[in-house]
């Protein structure tokens, strides 16, 4: 589906949005026109009002207008202080005069009214979205998906190989692709395991005979669960010293479709720092409404159906 609500940031250095707030002039007309504009808090002051650095001058968020709900009570002002040095979403609703002349005040309260009201609340099961993600929990992920507004992508949906803590796929600021999961009581949750690609589709990149690299995530008595991609694991003989989260290098001694399993044997492991690397997607474009990860035939079913209105 189209996406006209970006995850904060996308827009801010975007020929349009630095046209749009290069002077006062420019501003006033994007008043008119209802423009959604971008620009990075540079301060939140003791009242929490937030100060926007734009290429015309200083804006201003007033406190109210800093989030939805934060008139209401339901949205605490730490999610206005933590958007200091980082780009903020808003539409123009003023000017005023101060001692060093005329400052444009801002609303990202607005602009977050908009993207639920025109995005969010049409949104659909099996829908594929955009996001950015914003925090790292070991129970997921939070992204923002539009305007600043959140969801979660729980950890069990981040992908088919297991992983004890998010920031083991995925880190602060990295942009992915979410499935809209579930949607109840205004909260949006997001799958992401989806996209990444069936068993099948997975295992056609690896071949018996072949020595490939993979990641150790789980040491078992019986065996070494080794990721050959984020939905794709093996299983090799118990080894000595081996570690969870060490970079790998397996034989692949076999392939077996029908029981959804690789066989490896474990040549090397050694500590490593890499930082995770950008997803890859076999699916991006929506809606899904039936996903089945293991291949025909094969006695353990691994599917997920999407509801939709």
């Amino acid at each position: 589906m189209e996406k006209l609500y970006l995850p904060e940031g996308d827009l801010i250095d975007t020929p349009e949005n630095q046209a749009a707030t290069a002077s006062l002039t420019a501003l006033m007309q994007a008043q008119s026109e209802g423009r959604l504009l971008e620009g990075r808090a540079v301060r939140c002051d003791v009242d929490h009002n937030l100060y926007v650095k734009l290429p015309c001058g200083e804006g201003i968020i007033p406190h109210r207008e800093g989030a939805l709900g934060i008139a209401e009570g339901t949205t605490k002002d730490i999610v206005l202080i933590t958007r200091v040095n980082k780009p903020v979403c808003f539409t123009v609703i003023g000017f005023e005069h101060t001692d060093t002349g005329c400052r444009p005040v801002l609303s990202r309260r607005i602009a977050q009214q908009r993207c639920r009201e025109e995005f969010l609340d049409h949104l659909q099961l099996g829908d594929i979205i955009p996001a950015r993600i914003t925090r790292l929990e070991t129970f997921g992920a939070f992204c923002d998906i539009g305007c600043g507004l959140p969801a979660l992508l729980p950890i069990a949906d981040i992908s088919v190989s297991r992983i004890l803590h998010p920031s083991d796929r995925l880190r602060v600021g990295m942009e992915i692709l979410g499935v809209v999961s579930s949607l109840e009581n205004d909260r949006i949750c997001l799958s992401h395991r989806e996209l990444l690609g069936t068993w099948e589709e997975n295992a056609s990149r690896f071949h018996v005979g072949e020595t490939v690299a993979g990641i150790v995530r789980s040491v078992e008595p019986y065996g070494i669960f080794v990721e050959l991609s984020p939905n794709l694991a093996g299983l090799a003989e118990p080894h000595p010293g081996v570690r969870v989260g060490q970079q790998a290098a397996v034989y692949i001694k076999s392939v077996q479709p029908e029981k959804l399993k690789i066989k490896l044997a474990l040549i090397d492991a050694q500590d490593s720092d890499q930082p995770p690397a950008p997803p890859e997607y076999f699916i991006t474009d929506g809606p899904l409404t039936h996903w089945r990860y293991s291949p025909e035939g094969c006695h353990r079913v691994i599917e997920r159906h999407f509801e939709r209105v």
